[in-house]
C-alpha cells in the first residue's frame, strides 16, 4: 500500500534547506498543511477515550512531487483508519508472529504462577500452620506455667527438709519435667516444620516459574529488538539492540521503535522518499500523568527516540540549535558572606552535559575568595531571576537548612497562555521525572514527591494571564507542570517548549526572595522586577 499523500498547491512554498531537528524545532508551514489534511481522517477528539501522539513527515518522491506520510505512536491498530498511516517498523501485533506466540507462553507461565498462589491446598497449608503455631504457643505457655508452679512447690519442700534422698528426688523431678518440656517443644516444632516444608515446596515452584519467566522474557525482548531493524539516510541498517548497546542503558526501553518519528523515517528510506520536514502533535484528551495538550506540537521523546533517531538521521543535514552564547549574571547585592545575583534566561545554574557555562562557573570567576559551595539553589535554564550565592561553607549550610525547612520565601511572576477564571488558589500535584523522557516531569500519585504551589492573578489581558506563583516546595519544573497540567491551571506558561508552546523565551521570572541573613542576624528580602529582564513583553 502506498502511504504517500500528495500535497496540493506547494509551488509557492519555500522548502527548508535543512531537515528538522526532532528535539528542537519550529513547525514548518508544509507540516501545518499536512496536519490540516490528516485531521479529516483522525477520530473526533471528544469521543476518544485517550489521546495519541501523531506524526507528519513531509517528503519528495522520485517524480519530484511533495507529499506527506503520517504515523502514530504505539503498536495498537485500528483497521478503520490504518490505511492512512505507515506500517510499524516491526509488527509485534501480527497473530502469527513470534512475539504473540512467545507472549502466550509467558502468559501461560503467569497463569501457572497465579494458580499456585491462589491454590486451595496452599491456603489450607497456611491455615494449618497458623493453627499449629497458635496451638504450640498455647501448649508451651501452659507447660511453662506448670514448670513454674512445680519449681515453687519444690522450693517449699527443700525449705522443710534436709533429707538427702528427698532432695535428690526433687532434683530428678526437676530434670524430668524440663526434659518433658523440651520433648514437647521439639515435637511441636517438628509439626510446624513439616507444614512449613510443604509450603516451601509451593514457594520454590513459584520462584522457579518466576525465574523461568524472567529468562524467557529477556530472550523474547532480545529477539524482539533484534527484529526492529532501522535504516538511515545513508542506506545503512542497524537493530535496536545494536543501537542501544552504545548508550548508558544498553538495553532498549519498552516501546522503543514504536513512536511516530522512527516509523515515518523508516518508511521514507525504504521507499526512496526524500525527507523534507517533520512534526509531531498530540490529538485527543490529555493523559492523567503527563502534560499533553490537544493540537499542540511536541519534540520527540529522549529515552526511546534519541538513540534511534541519532542513527536514522545520519546522512541528512539537520537543523542545529542556534549557537548558545551564555548571558552573564548580574550582582545585585554582595557582602562578605553571600551575594544575590540575577540569573538571565538561557543560563544553566550548574554545568550540564553539553554546556559548561553556568551560574556556578561565572560565580567561581567573580567570587574567588570563597571557602565553600557557591550554589544554594537552582533555577531552570529558561527561567530568569534571583539566586542566592553562598561564600562560606557555614553560610551555605545555614541557607540550605532554611530551604529545607521552607523558611525561605520565594515568588515568581509568570505569563500564562490563556485566561484564568479564578483569582487565586493552590495546586497540590505530586511530581516525578518522566523516566522515558528526561528532563520532563510528570504527575504521579504513587511515586511522586509532594509539590505544592500557591498562586494569584495579577492581571488579565488579551488572552493572557499574569500570575504570581509562591512555591511551598521546590521540585524540578514544579511551576511549569502545575501551570500546564489539566489538573493544575490547565494553562501553560508562555514560551514553555516542554509543556506548552515554544516562543522567544519562557515567561517565568523569580522576582522576590526573603530569608534570614546568617551573619547579619536579621530578616532579609530582595526584589527584581520582571520588566527589567530582556525579552519580557511588558505585560
Amino acid at each position: 500500500m502506498d502511504h504517500f499523500i500528495q500535497l496540493k498547491d506547494t509551488s509557492g512554498v519555500h522548502l527548508p534547506q535543512l531537515f528538522t531537528n526532532p528535539f528542537d524545532y519550529s513547525v514548518h508551514p508544509l507540516c501545518l498543511s499536512a496536519k490540516e489534511h490528516l485531521e479529516h481522517y483522525l477520530p473526533n477528539p471528544q469521543t476518544m477515550a485517550k489521546g495519541k501522539m501523531y506524526g507528519i513527515l513531509v517528503v519528495k518522491n522520485m517524480a519530484g512531487q511533495i507529499g506527506y506520510l503520517a504515523a502514530y505512536s504505539g503498536n495498537e491498530q485500528n483497521n478503520a483508519i490504518e490505511k492512512h498511516f505507515v506500517p510499524q517498523v516491526f509488527d509485534i501485533t501480527h497473530p502469527d508472529g513470534f512475539f504473540r506466540k512467545e507472549e502466550e507462553q509467558l502468559n501461560k507461565l503467569n497463569r501457572q504462577i497465579e494458580q499456585l498462589l491462589i491454590s486451595p491446598e496452599l491456603r489450607a497449608l497456611n491455615d494449618r500452620l497458623i493453627d499449629c503455631q497458635r496451638n504450640s504457643e498455647k501448649q508451651l505457655t501452659e507447660a511453662k506455667e506448670a514448670l513454674k508452679q512445680a519449681k515453687t512447690e519444690r522450693a517449699k519442700k527443700r525449705s522443710l527438709t534436709n533429707n538427702s534422698e528427698t532432695l535428690s528426688g526433687l532434683i530428678r523431678e526437676s530434670q524430668n519435667q524440663k526434659s518433658n518440656y523440651n520433648k514437647l517443644k521439639k515435637k511441636l516444632r517438628e509439626e510446624e516444620q513439616q507444614i512449613a516444608i510443604a509450603i516451601k515446596a509451593f514457594d520454590d515452584e513459584v520462584e522457579r516459574l518466576k525465574k523461568l519467566r524472567k529468562q524467557q522474557s529477556a530472550l523474547v525482548q532480545k529477539q524482539l529488538f533484534d527484529s526492529y531493524v532501522f535504516f538511515n539516510a545513508k542506506g545503512e541498517q542497524k537493530s535496536a539492540t545494536d543501537i542501544f548497546q552504545t548508550t548508558p542503558v544498553k538495553v532498549p526501553p519498552a516501546g522503543a521503535g514504536d513512536c511516530a518519528a522512527p516509523k515515518l523515517l523508516q518508511y521514507a528510506f525504504m521507499n526512496n522518499l526524500h525527507p523534507i520536514c517533520m512534526a509531531e502533535f498530540w490529538w485527543g484528551p490529555s493523559p492523567l500523568n503527563a502534560v499533553r495538550k490537544h493540537n499542540h506540537f511536541y519534540p520527540a521523546c529522549k529515552s526511546k527516540c534519541e538513540p534511534i533517531l541519532g542513527f536514522m538521521l545520519q546522512g541528512l543535514t539537520i537543523e542545529k540549535t542556534n549557537n548558545h552564547q551564555a548571558p552573564a549574571i548580574t550582582i545585585l547585592y554582595e557582602d562578605p558572606s553571600l551575594a544575590i545575583i540575577n540569573k538571565p534566561a538561557g543560563l544553566l545554574s550548574v554545568p550540564g552535559k553539553e554546556l559548561d557555562e553556568s551560574v556556578l562557573t561565572q560565580a567561581n570567576a567573580l567570587f574567588k575568595d570563597t571557602t565553600g559551595p557557591l550554589i544554594v539553589h537552582r533555577l531552570d535554564m529558561a527561567t530568569s531571576g534571583l539566586m542566592l550565592i553562598a561564600k562560606t561553607k557555614e553560610v551555605h549550610e545555614h541557607l540550605q537548612k532554611q530551604f529545607l525547612s521552607h523558611f525561605i520565601k520565594k515568588s515568581y511572576v509568570a505569563i500564562l497562555n490563556g485566561v484564568l477564571k479564578s483569582d487565586e488558589g493552590e495546586i497540590n500535584l505530586p511530581l516525578r521525572v518522566d523516566l522515558n523522557d528526561r528532563p520532563r516531569q510528570m504527575v504521579c500519585y504513587d511515586h511522586g514527591k509532594q509539590a505544592l504551589t500557591k498562586w494569584k492573578v495579577i492581571h488579565r489581558q488579551e488572552g493572557f494571564t499574569k500570575v504570581i506563583f509562591k512555591p511551598i516546595t521546590g521540585r524540578t519544573h514544579q511551576l511549569r507542570v502545575h501551570a500546564a497540567h489539566h489538573l493544575g491551571l490547565n494553562t501553560a506558561i508562555v514560551g514553555d517548549p516542554l509543556y506548552g508552546k515554544k516562543a522567544t523565551r519562557l515567561m517565568l521570572h523569580a522576582r522576590d526572595i526573603e530569608f534570614y541573613h546568617p551573619t547579619l542576624k536579621k530578616q532579609f528580602s530582595f526584589t527584581i522586577p520582571e520588566d527589567t529582564q530582556p525579552d519580557w513583553n511588558g505585560f
